[in-house]
């Protein structure tokens, strides 16, 4: 993660009626009132602050901190963030056209119908004092641009990994040199696009003519389109209702009858649901499930490692003494899942504890608020950003973990091992 451009520097800091009396004044002056002023603000701490539904077109933000703040709806049309730090904002509905957001940091931002278009996100320098000559590409990692309008927008060497651009209007803008690794371009528009040298590794692009990316000098390496990725659920020779049946008896006679279902390596897609479906000790390697609806989905002792659930519904799912090593979880929704040790065997040499394990796997920007994941085992995992506000962490392991912005906020950690966050967690206000 890159650093924060005011980490090194003192930012003064602002209260809300001193910003909402610097709006004022800046009303006065787009209204062309006497004793109008333009909004000027450099090197100024605003976070966790609101400027909700307000008008700041061709205001002038530099360096500033202002993460966490609620700017929905806000307009900033022909207004400059330069090398501001957004990271964790809601900019749902905003409207950002033609301003120049060079070097900002937007990070782990909401987005949706956000409007960029014609906006500058080329690299920026680095807020320090009055000098701005580090140079610094616009990170938008894992925020929720969909059907943000971006068209024409020149985003060279700005990062989107892990963003969310279902539905997002990106055609003739400028993404050469672009990180998009793990992005979902869903229905994305892209004609016109430029794209030459961008990072599109395990992007999500379906919906998305993609004949001329072919023709790029783009990385698509595992990238996920409407053509199958290994062998689709229905091209099965046997249909997979008959198949679930045989594995319930498998479960229900320890093995004497039936047989387990195994659905390794199986693009599960076209499903699109296994809501509520009882899918108890199946084993499923490398199966995308991307994208489905597995609310309540029964998955206890399960083998499921190396699997992709980005982008899935999985709230009150039971994970029970599961083994989901190296998978992809980034984006889901896996409230108040239950990720509880089994215990088998009776007492004695024969007993085996089966904790959840979720060792080397990516939950960045996960919600498992409310998830029961005592003892669960997340060794080396990604977890930035995600919310494990109010969850049962009870001696769980988070050795070598990245938790970088992750919330524990109210979570039970009696007995965790848990590293300490590289960076402060800040939190969005919410109405």
């Amino acid at each position: 993660m890159q650093e924060n451009p005011q980490d090194d520097q003192t930012l003064d800091v602002l209260s809300q009626d001193q910003l909402d009396a610097l709006v004022t004044l800046h009303n006065r002056f787009l209204d062309g009132r006497l004793g109008g002023r333009r909004a000027i603000l450099k090197n100024t701490d605003l976070t966790g602050l609101s400027l909700r539904g307000k008008d700041l077109r061709q205001a002038n933000f530099m360096g500033c901190s202002m993460v966490g703040m609620d700017l929905s709806n806000a307009n900033f049309q022909e207004a400059s963030l330069y090398a501001c730090d957004l990271s964790n904002s809601n900019l749902n509905d905003t409207r950002f056209v033609r301003a120049d957001l060079r070097g900002a940091r937007i990070e782990n931002a909401m987005l949706q119908g956000a409007d960029l278009k014609e906006a500058d996100l080329r690299e920026g320098g680095i807020a320090s004092g009055e000098n701005y000559g580090t140079s610094q590409p616009v990170n938008f990692r894992g925020a929720n641009l969909s059907g943000a309008k971006l068209s024409g927008t020149a985003a060279n060497k700005a990062n989107f990994s892990d963003a969310i651009l279902s539905g997002a209007n990106i055609s003739q803008a400028d993404l050469r040199g672009a990180s998009m690794e793990g992005a979902d371009l869903s229905n994305a528009e892209m004609d016109g696009c430029q794209l030459g040298g961008a990072n599109l590794k395990s992007a999500i692009l379906t919906g998305v003519h993609i004949a001329h990316l072919h023709q790029e000098n783009l990385d698509l390496s595992d990238a996920i389109t409407d053509e199958n990725v290994g062998v689709s659920v229905a091209d099965l020779d046997t249909p997979l209702a008959k198949l679930i049946e045989s594995h319930r008896s498998w479960v229900e006679t320890a093995g004497k009858t039936g047989e387990q279902l195994d659905l390794s390596g199986i693009d599960m897609r076209s499903l699109r649901t296994l809501k509520m479906e009882r899918l108890t000790a199946i084993r499923a390697v490398d199966t995308k499930f991307l994208g489905m609806n597995l609310y309540k989905i029964q998955l206890q002792s399960a083998v499921l490692d190396d699997s992709d659930f980005r982008n899935c519904d999985m709230e009150e799912a039971d994970l029970r003494g599961s083994d989901f090593a190296r998978a992809n979880f980034s984006h889901a929704k896996m409230r108040g899942v239950d990720g509880s040790p089994l215990m088998f065997g009776a007492q004695g040499a024969n007993k085996r504890f089966s904790p959840c394990n979720f060792e080397d796997a990516k939950l960045r920007y996960v919600d498992l608020k409310n998830a029961q994941l005592k003892s669960a085992v997340f060794k080396g995992a990604d977890l930035s950003y995600a919310d494990l506000s109010d969850a049962d962490l009870r001696e769980a392991d988070f050795t070598g973990a990245n938790i970088t912005g992750t919330n524990f906020e109210g979570a039970q950690t009696e007995g965790a091992t848990i590293p300490t966050p590289k960076k402060p967690v800040f939190q969005m206000k919410t109405d």
